[in-house]
Protein backbone atom coordinates (compact mmCIF):
# COMPACT_ATOMS: atom_id res chain seq x y z
CA UNK A 1 0.00 0.00 0.00
CA UNK A 2 1.41 3.89 -1.10
CA UNK A 3 2.08 5.91 1.25
CA UNK A 4 -1.36 8.53 -0.06
CA UNK A 5 -3.61 5.24 0.66
CA UNK A 6 -2.35 5.47 3.93
CA UNK A 7 -3.30 8.93 4.08
CA UNK A 8 -6.42 8.54 2.75
CA UNK A 9 -7.66 5.72 4.79
CA UNK A 10 -6.18 7.39 8.03
CA UNK A 11 -8.36 10.14 6.71
CA UNK A 12 -11.69 8.40 6.43
CA UNK A 13 -11.12 6.54 10.15
CA UNK A 14 -10.23 10.41 11.38
CA UNK A 15 -14.17 11.01 9.48
CA UNK A 16 -15.97 7.75 10.73
CA UNK A 17 -14.98 8.63 14.20
CA UNK A 18 -16.73 12.36 14.06
CA UNK A 19 -19.59 11.80 11.44
CA UNK A 20 -22.76 12.30 13.10
CA UNK A 21 -21.38 14.53 15.75
CA UNK A 22 -22.21 18.21 16.03
CA UNK A 23 -19.44 20.47 14.56
CA UNK A 24 -17.37 17.63 12.92
CA UNK A 25 -16.27 19.81 10.43
CA UNK A 26 -13.20 21.73 12.72
CA UNK A 27 -11.87 18.43 14.03
CA UNK A 28 -11.71 16.22 10.93
CA UNK A 29 -10.02 19.59 9.03
CA UNK A 30 -7.53 19.88 11.55
CA UNK A 31 -6.58 16.21 11.57
CA UNK A 32 -6.69 15.88 7.34
CA UNK A 33 -3.93 18.90 8.00
CA UNK A 34 -1.79 17.02 10.11
CA UNK A 35 -2.48 14.19 8.11
CA UNK A 36 -1.43 15.68 4.42
CA UNK A 37 0.04 18.77 5.71
CA UNK A 38 -2.59 20.83 4.26
CA UNK A 39 -6.26 20.52 2.84
CA UNK A 40 -6.30 20.07 -0.95
CA UNK A 41 -9.19 20.33 -2.80
CA UNK A 42 -9.86 16.24 -3.02
CA UNK A 43 -9.33 16.25 0.65
CA UNK A 44 -11.88 18.74 1.08
CA UNK A 45 -14.08 16.43 -1.06
CA UNK A 46 -13.84 13.50 0.43
CA UNK A 47 -14.46 15.16 3.62
CA UNK A 48 -17.71 16.68 2.10
CA UNK A 49 -18.79 13.78 0.89
CA UNK A 50 -18.48 11.45 3.61
CA UNK A 51 -20.04 14.21 6.45
CA UNK A 52 -22.28 14.75 4.52
CA UNK A 53 -22.20 18.10 3.92
CA UNK A 54 -21.34 20.87 1.13
CA UNK A 55 -18.29 20.89 -0.89
CA UNK A 56 -18.90 25.27 -0.33
CA UNK A 57 -19.15 24.63 3.34
CA UNK A 58 -16.09 22.90 4.01
CA UNK A 59 -13.91 25.01 1.76
CA UNK A 60 -15.60 28.16 3.03
CA UNK A 61 -14.23 27.19 6.66
CA UNK A 62 -11.04 25.74 5.31
CA UNK A 63 -10.24 29.06 3.96
CA UNK A 64 -11.85 31.17 6.82
CA UNK A 65 -9.48 30.26 9.08
CA UNK A 66 -5.62 30.80 8.56
CA UNK A 67 -4.24 27.79 10.38
CA UNK A 68 -5.48 25.65 7.47
CA UNK A 69 -3.51 25.32 4.16
CA UNK A 70 -4.95 24.38 0.64
CA UNK A 71 -1.29 23.97 -0.37
CA UNK A 72 1.70 22.37 1.24
CA UNK A 73 3.93 24.82 2.91
CA UNK A 74 7.64 25.32 2.55
CA UNK A 75 10.34 23.67 5.03
CA UNK A 76 10.27 27.61 5.53
CA UNK A 77 7.45 29.95 6.11
CA UNK A 78 8.32 33.91 5.49
CA UNK A 79 5.62 35.96 7.02
CA UNK A 80 6.03 39.94 6.65
CA UNK A 81 4.01 41.88 8.72
CA UNK A 82 1.62 44.74 7.08
CA UNK A 83 0.09 45.74 10.19
CA UNK A 84 0.23 49.43 10.90
CA UNK A 85 3.65 50.05 12.25
CA UNK A 86 5.32 47.69 9.98
CA UNK A 87 3.18 49.09 6.73
CA UNK A 88 4.38 52.52 7.34
CA UNK A 89 7.84 51.85 7.90
CA UNK A 90 8.31 49.99 4.53
CA UNK A 91 7.27 46.67 4.86
CA UNK A 92 4.98 46.48 1.62
CA UNK A 93 9.23 47.13 -0.16
CA UNK A 94 10.42 44.26 1.78
CA UNK A 95 7.59 42.20 0.60
CA UNK A 96 7.69 43.17 -2.95
CA UNK A 97 11.77 41.98 -2.70
CA UNK A 98 11.09 39.24 -0.91
CA UNK A 99 8.56 37.60 -3.94
CA UNK A 100 11.13 39.17 -6.35
CA UNK A 101 14.03 37.25 -4.92
CA UNK A 102 11.94 33.72 -4.58
CA UNK A 103 9.54 34.36 -8.03
CA UNK A 104 6.76 33.36 -6.35
CA UNK A 105 3.52 35.68 -5.44
CA UNK A 106 2.44 36.04 -1.73
CA UNK A 107 0.11 32.96 -0.39
CA UNK A 108 2.83 30.93 -2.92
CA UNK A 109 5.03 28.05 -1.90
CA UNK A 110 8.61 27.76 -4.48
CA UNK A 111 8.96 24.88 -6.84
CA UNK A 112 11.44 23.20 -4.37
CA UNK A 113 9.38 23.36 -1.42
CA UNK A 114 11.75 25.30 0.54
CA UNK A 115 9.59 28.31 1.19
CA UNK A 116 6.57 29.49 1.46
CA UNK A 117 5.78 33.61 1.48
CA UNK A 118 2.58 35.16 3.85
CA UNK A 119 1.64 38.16 4.34
CA UNK A 120 1.04 38.76 7.74
CA UNK A 121 -0.67 40.80 10.83
CA UNK A 122 0.63 42.34 13.71
CA UNK A 123 3.38 39.88 14.71
CA UNK A 124 3.77 41.98 18.17
CA UNK A 125 6.92 43.83 17.24
CA UNK A 126 6.15 46.97 16.12
CA UNK A 127 9.33 48.64 18.03
CA UNK A 128 10.97 46.77 15.58
CA UNK A 129 8.97 47.29 12.91
CA UNK A 130 9.24 46.26 9.83
CA UNK A 131 9.32 42.68 10.91
CA UNK A 132 9.16 39.54 9.03
CA UNK A 133 9.15 35.94 10.37
CA UNK A 134 11.15 32.65 9.18
CA UNK A 135 9.47 29.97 11.21
CA UNK A 136 10.70 30.94 14.60
CA UNK A 137 13.31 33.32 13.55
CA UNK A 138 12.15 37.18 13.70
CA UNK A 139 13.79 39.84 11.85
CA UNK A 140 13.67 43.49 12.83
CA UNK A 141 14.13 46.80 11.12
CA UNK A 142 14.43 45.24 7.99
CA UNK A 143 15.06 46.68 4.69
CA UNK A 144 14.35 45.38 1.14
CA UNK A 145 17.94 45.19 0.80
CA UNK A 146 18.19 42.46 3.51
CA UNK A 147 16.51 40.09 1.80
CA UNK A 148 18.82 37.93 -0.16
CA UNK A 149 21.22 37.86 2.35
CA UNK A 150 18.43 36.48 4.90
CA UNK A 151 17.42 33.79 2.41
CA UNK A 152 20.81 33.03 1.71
CA UNK A 153 21.40 31.68 5.24
CA UNK A 154 18.69 29.22 4.76
CA UNK A 155 19.29 28.03 1.58
CA UNK A 156 23.00 26.89 2.91
CA UNK A 157 21.40 25.44 6.06
CA UNK A 158 20.17 23.00 3.23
Amino acid sequence: MSMQNEKYDKLRQVIDAHKGQSGALMPVLQEAQGIFGCVPMEVQEIIADELGTTLSEVYGVATFYSQFSLEPKGKYVCGVCLGTACYVKGSQKVLDRLCKELDIPTGKTTPDQLFTIEATRCLGACGLAPVMMINEDVYGRLTEDEIPDILEKYRIAQ
